[in-house]
Order: structure tokens, then C-alpha cells, then sequence
């Protein structure tokens, strides 16, 4: 655990990506099995424990530390781990711990693998027991990694790319090529780990039975970019505004995935029980009746719901827009250029007519101005997203490839809106109010329509940070009330009638576009303005 706790602690610190990399690689050569092979599900978030939750560390802290007191410090601190590395008073039952002498070290804290194993057999009843022990045993960086490990909230920079990049880094093995068998392997992955050593053969998946990673698109940049694609090069679709996902028929088995491999199946049983053939298809998760998709906000709905309810089955219908295909029947299309996997899966949809999935529509187009005005008028008339551009002769590569897909996107609507609360952030920002909530007037009030955490610079959030401070009205815990005057440039997708908010408006994606110090808050928005955007999706 020591080894795995000094890893932790150095990625936490380094903001470097190269030295960040060179940690894990370095961890994963010299770390033996099969303590690097969970080191690496924790990293990837692949790790959960089904009683050790945050609830239940903190439950075990108040126990040893007055309540107003942790309140105090997890405001200042911002962190749950780091708050409960600092504060645990060193004096908690060491009872439920392996015997000292069964341990690799006196003092030492039990090795990674261990430690996992206790959390997993240990009775719900015993973990605060458990628990308490364990962070007293611990130094300060050890009890920081271990509520780190228990709840799965790394917040260290370290993405699940990065970490399989450290593995090609250590192996010679190309990322892709781990890529490609990732979601097919388990914790504490031994037979990676053999394949990477140079040991075994790589592993033997099922690869048409499983999630594949998606291949992502890069953003346009108007300028550079439109200038030197050739449009006869590349086709275009609309970009829907659902959820992408990746549909896997296996001749009588069924699963749909989110676009990070979770299985989403149960909460959409109108889509799983209502498809058949064989296939690996990737599109958008829709709602609504006929084909004809609904807002976001209704699909919404039902991504917040583990399993569907019978009024969300009757009043908002899931299917599929289906834009490509990575398996046809057990073969891989993958290598195949855009147009030979769009005319596969014609041909596919052809030959198994569905009822839950449809084909997304190709756009024809002679150039790039008139794709953007098709683009401006699908936005303003449809609430398209904006649209995709993809180059026809582009093979099916997972990740995020330069030069193959683009989404141009629709421009954002903005509205000026009024500050009304700060929040504190997390992590590096704990010492700042970061997080801001506006609002538009209506008539002599201002009723909030969102939320927003970035746009802005280090800067800038010095500047605001101070602003908040000197010009709070009330304080709740780590939020405050801040006098009703300044005034921000907020940018957002599409708005949205929303019950969770007393304006009854709710804003999709908004970021803060600019800090208009210069207007007064008698010149923002009403909530009659919002009506447009709403109108508008």
C-alpha cells in the first residue's frame, strides 16, 4: 500500500503529463502482479465496493471528531480524503487488521491486494471497526490514498487513456491494440499483464460480444480547418442531441452500452426487447414517438432512472439513430473506409428491418457555406446539435484520430444573467468560490436558470473570488448569497422548461462567456427573453 500511496500522492502533485506518465509506467514495470493489476482498476475507475462508500468513512470520522469541527475543515480543505488525513485524531480501534506479524513490515499497512480483499469480505457491520484501525496504522499520504482507493474520487489528473498509455510506454504494445481488448478483460487483469510482459499471447476476446471503444471526433475550427478540406472528401450528418451508444447484437443476446462501456440495457427495455440480428452498431439514444426525437431534457428523464418506469415507456419511447458499424454479423469492419461500412449497414438495415432503430440521415452538400447554412437552419428550426463531418475513405479508429471526424456545432445562445450565489469549489480551486449560480428578473426578482463552473481564467477567478468576498450578503456552509450586481455573459446550447428550477428554465451545457463588469444588472435578461430559447428547442 505504501508503494501504491507514493504513486498516488506524486501524480496528485504533478501537473506535468510527461512525468505524470513516466510514474505509471515505472509503477506498472516494477510493481509485481497483483497489486499493479488493481493499482490500474483504480486508476481507470474499473474498482468499486459495494459497502465502502464516502457516507461511511465520514460516519467513522464523526465518531473520533467533533461534527462542527469536519464540517469546518472539509469546507476550508475541499477534499474528503485530504480532510480525513488531516483531522483523524490517531486514536481509533485497530481492531479487525491482520496480525503485525503476518504484516510485510511492523506498522506497515497491509498491500494493496489486501487491502482490497478486506474491503470486499469484510461484514458491513465491521468496516467502521475495520476502517478506523486502518487509519490509524496509516501515515497522513497512506489514510489520503486510502479513502482515495475506498471511494474511487481520485481527482489526480490521471485519465484511463493515460494509464493505458504508461502500458504501451512499458510494453511496446500500441495503445489501440490494448484498447482492443480492454473492455473484454477483469481486475487484477493477470493475462494483460502476461501479454504486456512478453509472457503469453494476447488475451483471446470475444470481439463480437463486447464493448468496443468509440471512435470521437475532433472540434472544427472554422478558420483553419474548412480551408483546407476538400468537402468532396468528406460527408456529413446531423449531430443529434441524445446520448451516444453502442449497440451489440449477438444473434439473440442484446447489449447497449454508454459511450464509456457501462451497461445501460435495463433502463431501456423498449430498445434491448425490440432489436434483433447480428451486429456491432454505434449511434444516438433518442426518445420519442415514430423516429421523431424529443428534447434532451425528456430523454433525461430516463438516463436518471436505473430501471424504466411504464409512464417513461408510454410517453417517451426509446430508439436508436444508428450512423455506423463496427461488426457485420462476426466480421470487423473496422478497417473499412466510411462509405464501405455505410453501405454495409444499408445493407444490414435492409436485410433486418427494426422497429426501435433507424438509419441517420446523410446530407447532401456542394461546399462548406452551404453545410453551414444547412447547419444554421437545422439549429434554428430542428434544435440539431450542429453537424458531423467525416472523411469517407476514414477506417473505425477508437479514440480521437486527427483528421478523419469533425463536429461543427451550432453557436451557442448566449444571455446575460445575473450572479446571485458562489459556492466553493474542489481541489485545486477549494480556496475559491468557483462555482456560480445566475439568474434572469422576473419583474422585481431574479430567479435562478443555471449553473456554471468555467469560461473563465486563473485570472479572472482571482478576480471574482475577490469580488464574491467583498460583496457576500450571507454565508450557508460553503455557498454564499452575494449582492444582486454582476452580470455575466453566460453561453449555453439550448434551453429547456425545467420544474427543478423556480424560473421554470433550465440551461444545457452553460459556461461562462465573458464577465461583463461594465453592465449594470438592470440590463440583464427577463425570463420573458428565455422564452425564445426555449421556444427554439
Amino acid at each position: 500500500m505504501k508503494r501504491f500511496a507514493q504513486l498516488l500522492e506524486l501524480l496528485a502533485l504533478t501537473p506535468s503529463r510527461t512525468r505524470k506518465l513516466t510514474a505509471l509506467t515505472q509503477y506498472f514495470r516494477e510493481v509485481p502482479d497483483p497489486d499493479r493489476g488493481y493499482a490500474l482498476a483504480v486508476l481507470t475507475g474499473a474498482l468499486t465496493f459495494r459497502n465502502v462508500k464516502p457516507a461511511l468513512l465520514k460516519e467513522t470520522v464523526l465518531r473520533e471528531v467533533d461534527e462542527t469541527l469536519f464540517a469546518m475543515s472539509y469546507d476550508y480543505v475541499g477534499d474528503l480524503g485530504e480532510t480525513i488525513a488531516l483531522i483523524w485524531p490517531h486514536h481509533g480501534d485497530k481492531g479487525g487488521l491482520p496480525r503485525q506479524e503476518d504484516l510485510p513490515g511492523k506498522g506497515d499497512l497491509p498491500g494493496l491486494t489486501e487491502l482490497i480483499g478486506l474491503f470486499n469480505t469484510t461484514s458491513k457491520s465491521e468496516l467502521p471497526k475495520l476502517i478506523a484501525g486502518l487509519l490509524t496504522q496509516a501515515e497522513i499520504n497512506e489514510r489520503w490514498a486510502l479513502v482515495k482507493l475506498a471511494t474511487g474520487a481520485l481527482r489526480i489528473g490521471v485519465s484511463a487513456r493515460l494509464a493505458k498509455t504508461a502500458l504501451a510506454e512499458m510494453s511496446g504494445v500500441p495503445v489501440q491494440e490494448i484498447e482492443e481488448v480492454w473492455h473484454g478483460l477483469k481486475a487484477p487483469y493477470l493475462d494483460l499483464f502476461a501479454w504486456l510482459d512478453g509472457k503469453a499471447g494476447r488475451p483471446d476476446i470475444d470481439q463480437s460480444a463486447r464493448f468496443h471503444p468509440l471512435m470521437l471526433s475532433n472540434p472544427i475550427d472554422e478558420e483553419k480547418d474548412l480551408g483546407k478540406l476538400d468537402p468532396k472528401d468528406f460527408s456529413a450528418e446531423w449531430k443529434w442531441d441524445g446520448i451516444r451508444v453502442q449497440l451489440v447484437l449477438g444473434g439473440g443476446t442484446v447489449s447497449l452500452f454508454s459511450r464509456t462501456g457501462d451497461d445501460i440495457a435495463a433502463a431501456f427495455p423498449d430498445v434491448v426487447e425490440n432489436v434483433h440480428g447480428r451486429a456491432v452498431l454505434d449511434g444516438e439514444l433518442l426518445v420519442g414517438k415514430d423516429f421523431a426525437p424529443g428534447t434532451f431534457n425528456d430523454l433525461q428523464q430516463r438516463l436518471n432512472k436505473k430501471v424504466a418506469s411504464a409512464k417513461h415507456l408510454r410517453e417517451s419511447p426509446a430508439f436508436i439513430r444508428v450512423y455506423d458499424m463496427l461488426f457485420d454479423g462476426r466480421e470487423d469492419v473496422r478497417a473499412l473506409g466510411w462509405t464501405a461500412r455505410r453501405a454495409r449497414l444499408e445493407a444490414w438495415f435492409a436485410a433486418n428491418p427494426q422497429t426501435r432503430l433507424d438509419l441517420s440521415e446523410v446530407l447532401p452538400f456542394t461546399d462548406w457555406d452551404d453545410l453551414g447554412r444547412q447547419r444554421r437552419q437545422g439549429a434554428d428550426e430542428h434544435g440539431h446539435e450542429g453537424v458531423m463531418i467525416k472523411l469517407r475513405t476514414s477506417p473505425y479508429v477508437p479514440g480521437r484520430p486527427k483528421g478523419f471526424w469533425f463536429k461543427w456545432k451550432r453557436d451557442p445562445n448566449v444571455v446575460d444573467a445575473v450572479l446571485m450565489y458562489a459556492q466553493r469549489g474542489h481541489g485545486k480551486r477549494s480556496s475559491f468560490y468557483s462555482d456560480y449560480t445566475f439568474g434572469v428578473w422576473k419583474g422585481n426578482e431574479i430567479v435562478p436558470i443555471g449553473k456554471a463552473y468555467f469560461g473563465f481564467t486563473d485570472e479572472e477567478l482571482k478576480l471574482l473570488d475577490k469580488w464574491i468576498r467583498a460583496n457576500t450578503l450571507a454565508s450557508f456552509g460553503p455557498v454564499r448569497e452575494v449582492k444582486k450586481e454582476l452580470v455575466f455573459e453566460v453561453a449555453f446550447d439550448s434551453a429547456q422548461e425545467s420544474t427543478r428550477h423556480k424560473s421554470g428554465v433550465a440551461l444545457r451545457f452553460p459556461r461562462i462567456s465573458r464577465i461583463r463588469w461594465d453592465k449594470p444588472a438592470s440590463e440583464a435578461a427577463t425570463l420573458d427573453d428565455m422564452a425564445v430559447f426555449v421556444g427554439a428547442t
